[in-house]
């Protein structure tokens, strides 16, 4: 009988841990990131984007490198999961409510989110300024690239926010564009993005990485950063290039 009340006990306490542990999972905000995308995430900001883009072309035959146009408002280093977004034009729209899905998209962006988006013929538009880098920074955003202008450099800068962009330019979006999409696949600066990409910038420049892929291309790159950084020391000990080459198999 003692045996029997043992197992209702531990068979009922079971029972509780189990519905606490699916309350906590559902407690849980959906876009927070896992430890694995964490681990993901915090090794990609340990590579060189030219890592990434030399492992992503090796492995996959593919350039996924946004263009020499998309530079940084400053020296930044930053990856993250891509939250893409896009701007439609809509000249002289008198709608209010015409930009209010980009903001809705701004505050579901957790840690860890790259703001990705393309604006329309927009080399000349700020698709995005001071407000909406503030929002990003006290949301966690990791940084945002703007296949677009950007603009308000002196907030962003202050705040510190990294944004890579096709340039500067003080003009709105206001009354101009109208939301087209959040969490859609895109293409910036020419490069194909889907959500949940992994974007990875320095001051080489802007690389998509392929979520399906992310993890052998972070392998691969981790060893060619580590085999070039062996490099640099051998090349000034030796005074060759050549030879650096020819023990170590790259360039």
């Amino acid at each position: 009988m003692h045996k029997s009340r043992v197992l209702r006990v531990a068979a009922i306490a079971a029972v509780v841990v189990l519905l606490m542990l699916i309350v906590l999972a559902q407690s849980t905000p959906s876009g927070t990131p896992g430890a694995k995308d964490q681990d993901l995430i915090d090794a990609y900001r340990h590579v060189e984007a030219a890592s990434v883009s030399d492992a992503l072309e090796q492995l996959t035959g593919r350039r996924m490198y946004m263009s020499h146009k998309m530079q940084p408002i400053f020296p930044a280093k930053f990856a993250g999961f891509a939250l893409t977004v896009k701007l439609q034009k809509d000249e002289g729209n008198k709608d209010p409510a015409a930009l209010n899905g980009m903001l809705a998209a701004i505050d579901q962006g957790t840690s860890n989110s790259v703001w990705v988006m393309v604006v329309e013929d927009g080399v000349n538009i700020a698709g995005m300024g001071g407000l909406m880098g503030t929002a990003m920074s006290a949301r966690g955003y990791s940084g945002a690239v703007i296949d677009g202008g950007v603009r308000d450099l002196g907030q962003l800068r202050k705040i510190g926010f990294p944004v890579f962009a096709l340039g500067v330019v003080p003009s709105t979006s206001v009354h101009h564009y109208r939301f087209g999409g959040a969490n859609v696949p895109i293409i910036c600066d020419g490069i194909e993005v889907q959500p949940g990409d992994i974007i990875s910038a320095d001051n080489d420049g802007v690389v998509v990485v392929p979520r399906a892929k992310a993890e052998e291309v972070l392998s691969l790159a981790q060893q060619l950063d580590f085999q070039e950084h062996s490099m640099y020391g051998y090349i000034e000990k030796y005074k060759s290039i050549q030879e650096a080459v020819k023990k170590f198999g790259r360039l």
